[in-house]
């Protein structure tokens, strides 16, 4: 089984990016199954709109997840029930929404698992190392494949994740830096993992905002970060499952519109 995890969506660039190219991408890639990150698609890009979170799911998405930013948007609070919305797991008990979402594709059951970093990160409420074993101990039975969502600050973290998670998942993504890694492999036991599957965004940006306000921010000079409004680009990441055993066959980055630099002529 093949599925396709879209980078985090940032702004209007990443909205209209992942608008025009994902039903494409879906055909070309065959993806069974498609994720999309959506925790930064409102205008501003700090958390997600109705409006927003609705054209990710009619551009194809068959699950979106979030983040540390889940709910800079109070409007998207009567979406949380919505079983396509994957918030992250270790958020404090009683916290609105679901942390995981399992649906059956083909006679497969795919699940899709979201955690949030603890280093450098603001929100959770539990190790995502802990919630993440809790978690496949109380529903192994109820999936075949298990994709996860890390959204995490340290690459560090997200290495030790994928690691604990080897074997036992098909796919550990990092989400949350909006820059693509050049790591992407399958782990010695079985999982496909990438530290950052990048974003899909302004390319011409810093992590989808204004260059200006960016650099203000190390400079002393803060001003309020403003999202960038550039022509888009997207980055992703395919894995291709066995439902048999619930590892990965292979991953492949996934990307367009990637501004590059030029080449020097020789």
């Amino acid at each position: 089984m093949k599925i396709l995890f879209c980078g985090d969506v940032v702004a209007r660039p990443g909205r209209e990016v992942v608008s025009k190219l994902l039903p494409g991408l879906r055909r070309k890639t065959r993806a069974d199954f498609v994720i999309v990150n959506g925790e930064n698609a409102a205008d501003d890009g700090l958390g997600l709109t109705l409006p927003a979170y609705r054209g990710i799911l009619d551009a194809g998405a068959d699950a979106v997840t979030m983040g540390n930013h889940t709910f800079d948007k109070p409007e998207i609070l009567p979406a949380m029930d919505d079983p396509h919305l994957v918030r992250p797991l270790n958020y404090p008990a009683r916290t609105p929404g679901h942390g995981f979402y399992i649906r059956e594709v083909k006679g497969v059951r795919v699940c899709v698992l979201q955690l949030l970093g603890s280093l450098w990160m603001k929100g959770a409420g539990e190790s995502p190392f802990a919630a993440a074993d809790a978690f496949i101990k109380a529903h192994r039975a109820d999936y075949d494949i298990l994709i996860v969502d890390f959204h995490a600050e340290a690459t560090s973290e997200k290495i030790a994740m994928g690691y604990c998670l080897d074997g036992r998942a098909a796919l550990v993504v990092g989400t949350h830096t909006h820059v693509p890694t050049a790591d992407a492999r399958i782990l010695p036991k079985g999982t496909g993992y990438i530290t950052d599957a990048g974003m899909c965004g302004d390319g011409n940006s810093v992590i989808g905002m204004t260059p200006e306000t960016a650099i203000s921010r190390f400079i002393g000079v803060e001003k309020r970060l403003a999202s960038a409004d550039g022509e888009g680009s997207f980055c992703g990441v395919l894995v291709d499952a066995d439902a048999r055993t619930g590892l990965a066959r292979g991953i492949t980055p996934v990307s367009a519109g990637i501004p590059l630099a030029k080449k020097d002529k020789v």
